[in-house]
């Protein structure tokens, strides 16, 4: 079958990302792997081809926008679903060395056969909860580059995600429309954690009326040990609120 990538190649020509044909043919190869495994399992509400090409793929990829990726050599995606944006970022990235952590098992174990799949190296899935992950000493303040997709507020997500960045590093979180007010909110919580709100980079998805933000965060200082609160509690009492 062939397929019309004109949406993926000049999307990714305005963010200033170059593919080559083998990673156009990977893009490809996730779609139809993840087309094939939504049957049986709920993976994405989005299905068609040229949406997930934007509403999936560029929209990961838009983080270039917020972060030079070509300086970014440790990744961690948490609560990734079926790879957004950690899989996307690393067909286009190959260098990163990735880690995409989420909670249901099954997803898992697609994460791990498309890995195989698409040929990549260095790079895991981890089945588990953000919040124990992130008292674990081999993954805690070890990433360059935090990013998620997930809906949580951002006072969670920040309690969630800056764990795992190092001294120095950002968090990224990909938000719809306008943050300005959540923003206002969890600066409390980022202050506590160690981070700094640094941005918020606003944008539309291409060929699309799709409003998107990127809300980036410096990490100043080592998070304090208490943090992440236990499993659930983050999502419950979102801190400094």
């Amino acid at each position: 079958m062939s397929y019309d990538l004109t949406i993926l190649e000049n999307g990714c020509a305005e963010l200033g990302i170059e593919l080559t044909q083998q990673q156009k043919d990977q893009y490809i190869q996730y779609y139809e792997y993840l087309i094939e495994k939504n049957k049986v399992m709920n993976l994405t509400g989005i299905t068609e081809f040229q949406e997930v090409l934007t509403k999936h793929f560029l929209d990961s990829l838009s983080c270039v926008k917020a972060v030079d990726m070509t300086k970014v050599k440790t990744i961690i995606d948490i609560g990734t679903g079926a790879g957004f944006p950690g899989i996307p970022l690393k067909i286009a990235f190959p260098h990163l060395e990735a880690c995409l952590l989420d909670s249901l098992k099954k997803r898992v174990n697609f994460l791990e056969e498309t890995f195989t799949l698409l040929g990549f190296t260095n790079i895991k899935a981890i089945h588990g909860r953000a919040e124990e992950y992130a008292r674990n000493k081999e993954y805690r303040e070890k990433y360059d580059l935090c990013v998620s997709r997930a809906v949580s507020n951002l006072a969670t997500l920040s309690e969630y995600c800056l764990p795992y960045v190092k001294t120095g590093g950002t968090f990224i979180s990909y938000k719809s429309g306008t943050v300005q007010e959540e923003a206002d909110q969890a600066q409390k919580a980022i202050k506590i954690l160690g981070g700094k709100l640094t941005s918020i980079t606003y944008f539309d998805l291409p060929d699309s009326e799709i409003s998107r933000s990127l809300v980036t965060i410096t990490k100043q200082t080592p998070t304090p040990k208490p943090y992440p609160r236990k499993a659930g509690t983050p999502l419950k009492t979102p801190l400094g609120q």
